[in-house]
């Protein structure tokens, strides 16, 4: 199963039997085939307990169950989406960005303040975003959405990227963040608003950067 993107805002999802995926609900546009939809109370493939973990963080967006034989087609609320591979590794997201992945994924959920301490605490204050994170491990296929499109950054050891916190989207590999304050960073720019960090990504992985400052 894997999707496939018809264009910057569409994705068209290839279900066959014996497997499944899960998409946000209302994400369907139109099928063809014997496809059904139904309301995941589990929450994905994490289970009873992972459902619980992200209701308990305010970290869970409802989700369909897709399953049968034929091809869906998904979008919403006119966003981007940009298709993210993964082959063992995990992707980090904010829920509300997943638009659909693939069943093969083991979903669960991450406390940011174990990634860069305080200041990963701090982060998710300043995002507006939380202090969880959704995290999808293993191999298959995920739509995430954004405003504006999405450009991917590749972090290595050598060269960390700094990300504006608002244009954050997702990330993955092993990679640790941290949130870094830059006097007159914001001014600069003509965004001053009295404080001014950097979202800051090291190891090795890849980020994903939205083309906007909006929040979903």
């Amino acid at each position: 199963m894997a999707f496939r993107e018809i264009n910057s805002k569409m994705v068209e999802a290839t279900v066959v039997p014996g497997q499944r995926l899960f998409s946000q609900r209302g994400a369907m546009l139109a099928y063809r085939g014997e496809v059904s939809f139904t309301p995941n109370i589990q929450g994905g493939q994490g289970g009873i307990m992972s459902m619980i973990g992200r209701r308990v963080a305010g970290e869970a967006t409802p989700l369909m169950s897709v399953e049968g034989s034929g091809t869906v087609l998904f979008g919403h609320g006119g966003h981007h989406v940009q298709v993210v591979h993964l082959t063992g590794d995990t992707l980090y997201v904010e829920a509300d960005r997943l638009l659909a992945f693939e069943g093969t994924l083991q979903q669960g959920t991450m406390f940011m303040g174990e990634q860069g301490g305080v200041m990963g605490m701090v982060r998710g204050q300043v995002t507006g975003q939380g202090l969880f994170t959704t995290t999808l491990k293993g191999h298959g296929a995920v739509a995430v959405m954004a405003h504006g499109g999405v450009f991917e950054l590749p972090i290595s050891p050598q060269r960390p990227v700094h990300v504006d916190p608002q244009a954050y989207v997702a990330h993955h590999g092993d990679v640790r963040n941290k949130l870094s304050t830059a006097l007159g960073w914001r001014d600069m720019v003509g965004r001053g608003s009295g404080e001014a960090f950097q979202l800051e990504l090291s190891g090795s992985g890849t980020v994903y950067v939205q083309a906007s400052e909006e929040k979903l």
